[in-house]
């Protein structure tokens, strides 16, 4: 089987604790890779290492040299599209060629940020005080943890990648023990980038010797999250004794608005392909359902 290490400071590693586990293939249920598991020491080597990493040569870095770096990053992921699809097709069971499609258009995220990362602006505020100038400007905030789910890992993580990384921010991803694999195929080809170690950090684990560790460390300014709700609830917990910034983009299913003038064999295809495209692995699914009254009977015996 393949075995995937943790990334970290530059450098693919195993556990502090040689601990792994088994990433299954959905489609036959069966183990195809091997994960490296992160703990506790892990995540505060990835957060220590993202942490020096911004204070030190991260913070040397020229606006327009962040702009490279992304460019870079985006170069890799259009070069390496296919693969990647394919890698989140036997790790998730999302459909090739949805995936493939998304890995390819997902590298504009990063050329659209590394155009970005030298035009960040302030402004100056008029005030009535002859002899005080009152103006603004943009800081990055330090170090972000950005939480990743199992389905769509590369447009959920560039959308959180790309602009951190374009204001000077430092970066720990973890990805979901899920299905990781996707995301430590990406430290791969951000490896080759020529980043300053640290920079990105790429690691998975569960939930009390990972995440917890991550969402409440002190030295994580910034978390953002796309999951669950009950999730959530815990980072929101975790992340109060120290104050981090949180964003958080929970789950839920679009609504299917069905009245009484609509045709039921075209809503019933339609309802079948939002709910089951994608494997069900879209959030605009749309599986639940609102039918008007007088259709209601005549729509549930199509269904049955």
């Amino acid at each position: 089987m393949e075995h995937y290490k943790l990334y970290i400071n530059g450098e693919f590693k195993n556990s502090s604790s040689n601990s792994i586990f088994e990433s299954l293939d959905p489609s036959t249920e069966k183990p195809w890779a091997t994960i490296a598991e992160a703990k506790n020491e892990d995540v505060n080597y990835a957060v220590e290492s993202a942490y020096s990493a911004f204070y030190g040569e991260w913070s040397r870095t020229l606006p327009s040299q962040r702009g490279d770096f992304l460019r870079a990053i985006g170069d890799q992921i259009k070069q390496n599209s296919e693969f990647l699809g394919k890698i989140e097709t036997v790790d998730t069971g999302k459909i090739f060629k949805e995936t493939k499609f998304q890995a390819n258009y997902i590298a504009e995220y990063y050329y659209y940020y590394a155009g970005l990362a030298d035009k960040v602006e302030g402004s100056t505020l008029p005030i009535d005080k002859s002899d005080i100038q009152v103006f603004t400007t943009r800081e990055p905030i330090g170090v972000i943890a950005a939480i990743i789910p199992w389905n769509s890992q590369q447009f959920l993580t560039a959308v959180k990648l790309a602009p951190a990384l374009a204001m000077g921010n430092t970066v720990i991803i973890k990805a979901s023990e899920i299905a990781p694999t996707p995301l430590l195929e990406l430290a791969k080809l951000i490896d080759k980038v020529g980043l300053p170690k640290g920079v990105i950090n790429i690691i998975t684990g569960f939930a009390d010797e990972c995440g917890k560790v991550l969402t409440s460390h002190p030295k994580v300014n910034r978390i953002a999250f796309t999951g669950g709700t009950n999730t959530a609830r815990n980072i929101v917990k975790n992340s109060a004794e120290n104050l981090s910034q949180v964003t958080l983009e929970l789950g839920g299913k679009s609504p299917v608005a069905i009245f009484n003038d609509a045709k039921i064999d075209n809503a019933l295809n339609g309802v079948t392909a939002s709910i089951f495209g994608a494997s069900g692995q879209s959030c605009i699914a749309g599986s639940r359902l609102y039918i008007q009254e007088k259709i209601y009977d005549e729509f549930l015996e199509k269904i049955s």
